[in-house]
């Protein structure tokens, strides 16, 4: 449906869909370095259940906290992160991740629009529950997070001054990023420069409808070329909101409870994020592809500098990878329909891996 490109829904696609890997895929080196065991603690009423490791032969500096993008998690059934993990446990990181809600054991009910403010309390209330447990090297605790954590990471970090650091990936600046991947994502597909302007201004034209108070003929009469393309066809978003759903998505921005910026006529998904960027006090490492077609990770750059990079004690390091998509993979030409094909070995990022190890020991959070 075209009604999911107006919600958070949109940014299923965006999420970082990590290599489902088991341990048997990994060398003996790899096999040795950490010990895992379930880990639940509940949040909302639900228990959520996830992984914990520990460093074998070693002892635990500080704990990392995995937050995902969008989509349903399949964390303990596939082993996700696992190369991550492995990564962070040669330099004597804990690290903990579990399933979302309504995932794999974990209890509640799976909400692909799950507000980001919700996602945040639950990474509070893992800290909280390692913290309460005693367990060596939760002492310190930071976040990794991609993508869709790029809003959970900063909510999570103004609530509780504990949280040591935040290793950002492909982060999010505050705003709807649907207009930035379809113009992205056409050329590559084939559509000319008018083709894919024209295409892209369809999109304004149907949001306008909607946040400006627009009819539903007007939404439907802007939209109509632009769902059968085939590019929207292949993200599933070939089909028309109700006239019932259109207005009442309307009735959320006449109400308030959702918002835009009007000058860039986009979705404000976090209201006064720079505020709350400017308030962490805590060192950063965020990590972009230059290929990124899903979310506009310029953008995103810019006002980490700006708010961030003006912080002495977020100390603020940015680093870009070239020929790299969305999930830190190489690529040809970052597209939404060439990261769904890649293989699950694509190999990451030159230098990926050994950029958050080696910023890791020297803000001696890691030790080599």
């Amino acid at each position: 449906m075209l009604a999911l490109v107006f919600t958070l829904a949109l940014l299923q696609i965006v999420c970082h869909q990590p290599d489902p890997q088991q341990e048997d895929s990994l060398d003996g080196e790899n096999k040795k370095s950490f010990q895992t065991e379930r880990f639940m603690f509940e949040t909302g009423g639900n228990n959520l259940v996830g992984l914990l490791d520990r460093p074998i032969d070693r002892d635990p500096t500080v704990t990392i906290i995995i937050v995902h993008g969008y989509g349903q998690t399949k964390v303990v059934e596939q082993n996700w992160y696992y190369e991550l993990r492995s990564q962070f446990a040669h330099v004597s990181i804990n690290v903990l991740v579990w399933d979302k809600p309504g995932c794999g054991d974990s209890e509640g009910e799976f909400d692909i629009n799950q507000p980001v403010e919700n996602s945040a309390d639950e990474v509070i209330a893992a800290i909280h529950a390692l913290q309460e447990r005693g367990i060596e090297g939760t002492e310190s605790i930071g976040v990794w997070g991609i993508s869709r954590a790029g809003w959970i990471a900063p909510l999570a970090m103004k609530k509780e001054p504990s949280i040591a650091f935040w290793i950002s990936v492909s982060g999010t600046d505050n705003k709807e990023n649907a207009r930035y991947l379809l113009s992205s994502n056409f050329p590559i597909e084939g559509r000319s420069t008018q083709e894919s302007a024209l295409l892209v201004s369809k999109w304004q034209q149907s949001f306008d409808a909607v946040w400006r108070g627009g009819g539903y003929q007007q939404y439907l009469d802007a939209s109509r070329n632009l769902t059968k393309d085939p590019f929207m066809q292949f993200m599933g978003w070939g089909g028309h909101m109700s006239a019932d759903e259109f207005y009442r998505y309307q009735d959320k921005f006449k109400q308030g409870v959702l918002s835009v910026d009007e000058e860039a006529g986009l979705m404000i998904y976090v209201p006064g994020f720079k505020q709350v960027l400017s308030s962490i006090n805590r060192p950063v490492l965020a990590l972009f592809g230059e290929k990124d077609t899903n979310v506009d990770w310029r953008n995103t750059a810019k006002l980490y500098q700006e708010t961030l990079g003006t912080n002495p004690n977020a100390a603020l390091t940015i680093k870009v990878f070239p020929d790299t998509n969305h999930n830190l993979k190489q690529c040809e030409t970052g597209g939404v329909r060439e990261m769904y094909g890649q293989a699950s070995d694509t190999p990451y990022a030159e230098g990926y891996f050994e950029t958050m190890i080696n910023w890791l020991i020297a803000n001696q959070f890691g030790k080599g």
